[in-house]
């Protein structure tokens, strides 16, 4: 069985090679500002099924995974920052709140076409940061390629008060949601 990550992501790749898994990358040729005005539950499961069917119209054979991961705080979407202000205004936005993270996760085989998707919802309450925090945290570049401008498998872990459903959604690759998909296409891993 032939395993393809949809992703540069190198968080998510990690997670896999964590998890056992032996995959090869292919990263999708997606312009994915074309979905960004769908309503974000929308928007994640929409962006992981044409990332993973991409990737499928250029193999024969294997299994693809994609998924799209954003933040959502207060009706706003928060992706990537842009820039160093952009950073600092998400973290700012994220400071002694809770927010929401939403992971789209598709798994499809290349040769039938078939496949199946899911979405994973959790909620992550932030410390609050004063402006020493922000600027330490900024000035490492951490959040430059990161939704919500923080990854809780660094740095920003420290500003995590809690949790509540999959951390592993959180860094970008629900893995609970993936093994429940492999079953669901009988795939042994």
């Amino acid at each position: 069985m032939k395993l393809i990550l949809a992703s540069a992501s190198p968080r998510r790749a990690e997670l896999l090679r964590q998890a056992g898994m032996d995959f090869e990358i292919i990263v999708p040729d997606l312009a994915e500002e074309n979905f960004s005005n769908l309503p974000p539950r929308e928007m994640v499961a929409r962006l992981s099924l044409e990332k993973a069917l991409a990737v499928s119209s250029r193999l024969k054979e294997g299994y693809i995974i994609a998924a799209d991961t954003i933040v959502f705080h207060r009706g706003i979407k928060l992706g990537k920052p842009v820039d160093l202000a952009d950073a600092r205004r998400m973290l700012s936005l994220l400071s002694g709140e809770q927010h929401t993270v939403l992971t789209g996760l598709t798994l499809l085989d290349a040769v039938s076409g078939k496949y199946e998707s899911g979405i994973t919802t959790t909620v992550v309450w932030m410390k609050r940061l004063n402006a020493n925090e922000l600027d330490a945290y900024i000035s490492t570049g951490e959040p430059m390629d990161k939704a919500g401008a923080y990854g809780i498998q660094g740095r920003a872990g420290l500003y995590v008060e809690k949790i509540e459903g999959c951390y592993f959604n959180v860094v970008g690759l629900p893995l609970s949601l993936l093994y429940d998909l492999m079953q669901r296409m009988k795939i042994r891993i």
